[in-house]
């Protein structure tokens, strides 16, 4: 077998909805060697892994992979289904996966499965393939390119049994899971709809998109404050302000040394309770104190957490925790400190190593329960003042503690009372968390009986925290679980509230630049903040923050992101389609422009078919009141429909008298579409049965008084998608009658100068729909007694047949021909794309005499620029469109002898 490539998906994609991890892999000889004729295969590798029985396959019950084994089926298919069950081993709740063949290239398949951490998805689908690799016969064995299929630095190579990988990805996915706080956050606002992002490689979170975003990091909101978060920490100055409003707390003093608190606490009653001022997790606490030497000893183990130390009188009753979220109580528990129960055969390391193989238990907090443990002084002190030792054998029964404080994160354990707390206990919970000014407190308090009031039978209020953990509601050991993200959700987006803005992505081989930033020009025009992303780069209103091609999920990331943008118009090209899906799990409205001839032969995508398949990709993500808007006078477009989400709004330049049949009765069973009449020029707008005027075609700029047809076309598709995320058809045609395709409006489609005695016009086509398209818009405005000089180049990574092509066009519509090359090359050799092109406008009648060559772009728009005399046109298709407008504008003719501007002078060397 031999790895060809490997990549993440990490939203809608060309294969599936879901995010996926695709390794393509060229089975080679195996391509003949299905599970069926290899002998002992499928019981070996059912041996290595017998949870694959529950795997149902194509079959939809549990043996229905093992069915297939039988019958037969192929390495790319098996190793799909291993690194599956690796990963559910690991804890990961993936299911799905596909693995399919690639058309036209025996042997080689695309194998794919979902993941919930990208990390620990690539490492089992690595040692998916060395498992599956050793359970082969000898002479079957060997992968060639698995070493490029790396995670975080970890050393796969060898690993090829079960019982070595599953850490290996449990490891993986402990290193990227987020705590069990800040997940249950996020799948609550999952199941809400609301779109998550994670910002770092911690707990930050993003929840929604844009302006409406909200952020947090486990239970702490972007509205948790920092006065009421320093006032929690303060467990003094927090203490008074809850006393002076009559909560009960605790009687006690702050001191920095322990002759200090020894002095001081001769005031206290007894037992005492020591503690860092500002510590957390139940660290440097020590309970029960009744002794100075105890004192001082407990001083010492709170001083290194905090340079002041709180003294103060334990309380009656028992550790509760309270959650207190937007003001209301949502949950309650009691906590009981780690411990074990003695049973007078096994000692209290034995009984601790039992409550520790309890599979919710982990270290830290990765975990619904922590591991207890026994190798710090705190546990040893506390067993020696029980007269046991880690070694000791307690009898049955015996209750034997490990720890005085009743955190979770030491080990402790967590019963549910949410339902037994008394009202004036709740209440003053309440009043505690609103008078730190905590919108999510966890309030410590010590009572008897929760269900019983304590100001009759003493206790009270110990700590206010702020981030408080969710855990011990979320999965209490006994008890029923609270869903307490649901409502810190619900008060981070209240009933009505919107966590996503709307969102338009575009795609199609050509014009997809030109719509979004005609949409931006709409929106702008109804006083939005518009993030837009495009080949020129990331741009929010008119400021571009990121220069260069930014028409893939990154760049869309860095608009949903932003917090200042109120709707999002993102270009999604071929290129990130295919590398890593879509940016966003849905979109408002989605466009599909055209497809035609371009980027073929790459990337596995060899026919328009093909590529229509990855434009749809964007329809297909539409949301269910969403709109798609398509071409209706393209073929492939046409066939989107069946898969398109939400609405279809289509748009056609066949309007009035020329209307087919087909739109006929979508308009008149009250469906949405967008169409140009081209007698009179008028845009059109129906919906529901009831036409709605948009705007004459003439009266936009950018379609230079209508001889530019495909700005007009793409007027119709912005009109459709600009009205299906809710402008007005008015609002639409009055900002679309201010959108002249200028250079700074529109940079490089089709941009007009005139200022050099004869007219320049830039244009970034580069392919042959759109050459020509351009071609025939230049036959409308040529003037009369000028030539046309065209300076054309196709990238180099195009097939052969589409190179030649716009060679034949370029010869159709232009006098003078001048081809260049860089920087778009993309692996050809030097002047093979000047030959092709050369070749295909000789085919086409070009005369010799009007083809010119130059290898570099500046030579060649110095070349044009240079040929050309007043009432000239001048058509430049640059590559590095900031840097040939430059060079443009820069250009000085040099004046004739009857002082009108010639460019005529000087010709350039052929390149």
């Amino acid at each position: 077998m031999r790895i060809l490539e490997h990549g993440v998906y990490r939203g809608p994609n060309l294969y599936s909805h879901r995010r996926m991890v695709r390794i393509q892999v060229d089975l080679g000889d195996l391509e003949d060697w299905p599970t069926d004729r290899l002998p002992g295969f499928a019981g070996a590798l059912v041996t290595a892994l017998p949870t694959l029985a529950s795997h149902g396959c194509c079959y939809g019950e549990p043996g229905g992979f093992l069915k297939r084994l039988r019958e037969g089926t192929w390495m790319g298919h098996v190793v799909e289904h291993v690194a599956l069950e690796l990963q559910s081993l690991a804890g990961a709740p993936t299911t799905r996966g596909k693995t399919r063949s690639v058309k036209g290239r025996p042997g080689v398949y695309n194998v794919m499965f979902a993941y919930d951490d990208e990390d620990a998805a690539l490492v089992a689908g690595r040692l998916a393939f060395q498992i599956v690799d050793a359970l082969l016969p000898p002479e079957r064995r060997g992968i060639e390119g698995l070493e490029t299929i790396t995670s975080g630095g970890v050393d796969l190579s060898g690993v090829d049994t079960v019982p070595a990988a599953v850490p290996l990805v449990e490891a993986a996915r402990r290193r990227g899971m987020f705590g069990p706080s800040t997940q249950a956050l996020v799948d609550a606002a999952r199941r809400r709809g609301i779109p998550v992002m994670r910002l770092n490689d911690q707990s930050l979170v993003q929840l929604g998109w844009g302006a409406n975003q909200r952020r947090l990091r486990a239970s702490v909101t972007d509205r948790t404050g920092l006065v009421a978060s320093e006032l929690a920490g303060d467990k003094a100055q927090a203490k008074a302000l809850l006393e002076a409003i009559g909560c009960p707390v605790a009687r006690g003093i702050v001191a920095r040394t322990p002759e200090d608190a020894l002095a001081r606490a001769k005031r206290l009653k007894r037992p005492l309770v020591v503690k860092p001022l500002d510590g957390n997790h139940g660290r440097g606490v020590t309970t029960g104190l009744r002794t100075d030497e105890d004192i001082v000893a407990a001083f010492a183990l709170a001083q290194p957490h905090s340079r002041r130390v709180i003294v103060e009188e334990e309380l009656p009753g028992r550790d509760h925790r309270i959650l207190v979220v937007d003001g209301q109580v949502v949950a309650v528990a009691e906590r009981v400190p780690a411990h074990v129960i003695g049973d007078g055969v096994r000692t209290v390391a034995e009984l601790v190593a039992e409550a520790n193989a309890d599979p919710r238990r982990g270290d830290g907090h990765e975990n619904l329960l922590t591991r207890i443990r026994l190798d710090d002084q705190a546990a040893a002190d506390i067993l020696a003042r029980q007269g046991l030792g880690v070694d000791s054998v307690p009898a049955e029964g015996r209750f034997v503690a490990l720890r005085t404080t009743a955190n979770l994160s030491s080990g402790g354990v967590a019963i549910d009372r949410t339902d037994v707390i008394h009202p004036d206990n709740a209440a003053i919970a309440r009043r505690a968390a609103l008078a730190i000014g905590l919108d999510v407190a966890g309030i410590d308090l010590l009572a008897p009986d929760i269900s019983r009031s304590i100001r009759e039978t003493g206790g009270g209020i110990v700590e206010v925290n702020a981030a408080p953990g969710l855990r011990m509601h979320l999965a209490p050991s006994e008890g029923q679980p609270r869903d307490v993200a649901e409502p810190i959700v619900r008060m981070m987006f209240p009933r009505g509230a919107q966590a996503r803005i709307p969102v338009l992505a575009v795609t199609g081989t050509n014009g997809k630049s030109t719509v979004g930033r005609m949409l931006s020009h709409i929106f702008r025009h109804t006083g939005r903040t518009v993030g837009l992303t495009n080949t020129s780069g990331v741009y929010v209103n008119d400021e571009r923050v990121f220069a260069g091609d930014a028409s893939g999920p990154k760049s869309a990331r860095m608009i949903l992101r932003d917090p200042t943008v109120e709707v999002a118009v993102l270009e999604c090209a071929r290129g990130g389609i295919l590398r890593e899906g879509l940016a966003f799990d849905s979109c408002d409205v989605g466009a599909v422009l055209n497809v035609q001839p371009d980027h073929l032969g790459l990337k596995g995508i060899d026919t328009l078919e093909d590529l229509a398949a990855v434009k749809s990709v964007v329809v297909e993500a539409v949301a269910r009141r969403g709109v798609s808007v398509l071409n209706a006078d393209d073929p492939l477009t046409l066939r989107m429909a069946k898969h398109a989400g939400g609405r279809v709004c289509w748009f056609s330049m066949r309007g009035g008298h020329e209307t087919p049949g087909f739109l006929l009765k979508h308009i008149g069973e009250g469906g949405l579409a967008v169409l140009y009449d081209a007698a009179s020029g008028e845009i059109t707008l129906h919906d529901g049965g009831v036409a709605r005027a948009v705007c004459n075609a003439r009266a936009i700029p950018a379609t230079l008084n209508g001889a530019a047809l495909f700005n007009i076309q793409n007027a119709l598709a912005a009109a459709g998608m600009a009205y299906g995320a809710g402008v007005e058809p008015a609002v639409i045609g009055a900002a679309l009658g201010g959108f002249a395709s200028t250079f700074e409006q529109n940079p490089g489609r089709l941009n007009v100068y005139d200022g050099h005695g004869f007219r320049v016009i830039l244009d970034y086509a580069h392919n042959p729909e759109g050459v020509r398209a351009l071609g025939r818009m230049i036959s409308a405005i040529r003037p009369p007694s000028g030539r046309t000089i065209g300076m054309l180049s196709v990238p180099g990574d195009r097939r052969e047949e589409e190179i030649l092509t716009v060679g034949e066009i370029g010869a159709e519509y232009f006098d003078q021909l001048v081809f260049r090359e860089t920087p778009d090359n993309r692996g050809r050799a030097a002047g093979d794309v000047i030959r092709l092109m050369t070749r295909g406008a000789l085919a086409a009648g070009a005369e010799p005499a009007r083809i010119h060559g130059y290898h570099r772009e500046e030579d060649a728009v110095e070349a044009c620029l240079r040929m050309a005399r007043p009432g000239d046109l001048v058509v430049l298709l640059p590559t590095r469109i900031e840097a040939v407008w430059r060079q443009m504008l820069d250009f000085r003719p040099i004046p004739a002898a009857n002082g009108a501007p010639s460019g005529a002078m000087l010709e350039p060397p052929h390149g």
